[in-house]
């Protein structure tokens, strides 16, 4: 039994390499990079990490919603979902780098609030949005579910923070985006082939 892992704890371990792999190339995290190079880095990781929440949250309460359907129709919506969504970052061209010019602002918590607002805005609808509420819909385990999501999309947005401060770029988005969307890709089918 020592070498085992409580469900829980695997539920979040999972969902959270999930999300944290396809948040990586994400523009949700590319706009908090850009904005961590105009700002401080805990300003802009204390307002990405609140909307962020806030997101998850409301990823879940959609997932949860999608529970009360039969299983084997929403495992396969699931899937789907992941499908399209590999498909779109296969494709997709990040635009980060159109994020609005917030370098005039100034103090902890006005700049805090201007990266909430724009994280926000960008994560509305988003990928790892979907794959959120998806997960939520497919486990029927809304808190580890949330638990995974969050603590994925904060460390991302830890290191969008705190590396985009001190550097203009981090890591090959093309390259992430290609690995997320392979992964994706073989979460879908396998949700569709009633796999998972």
């Amino acid at each position: 039994m020592a070498g085992r892992v409580p469900p829980f704890l695997k539920l979040v371990l999972t969902v959270y390499g999930i999300v944290f792999v396809a948040e990586l190339p994400d523009k949700t995290a590319l706009a908090a990079l850009v904005l961590a190079t105009r700002h401080r880095a805990m300003p802009v990781f204390v307002g990405s990490a609140a909307a962020l929440a806030v997101q998850s949250l409301v990823a879940v309460a959609a997932g949860q919603l999608l529970t009360l359907l039969p299983a084997r129709p929403v495992h396969i919506v699931a899937g789907l979902v992941f499908l399209v969504s590999a498909v779109v970052m296969w494709v997709r061209r990040d635009d980060a780098d159109k994020a609005p010019d917030e370098s005039k602002m100034r103090g902890f918590w006005s700049s805090a609030w201007a990266v909430f607002g724009v994280v926000f805005i960008a994560e509305w609808g988003d990928l790892t949005q979907l794959a959120t509420g998806a997960l939520a819909a497919r486990y029927a385990a809304p808190l580890a579910v949330f638990v995974g999501a969050t603590a994925a999309l904060w460390s991302v947005a830890a290191i969008a923070a705190f590396v985009g401060n001190r550097a203009s770029k981090l890591l090959s988005a093309s390259l992430v985006q290609r690995v997320a969307a392979g992964l994706f890709a073989l979460i879908g089918v396998a949700l569709v082939a009633g796999l998972f």
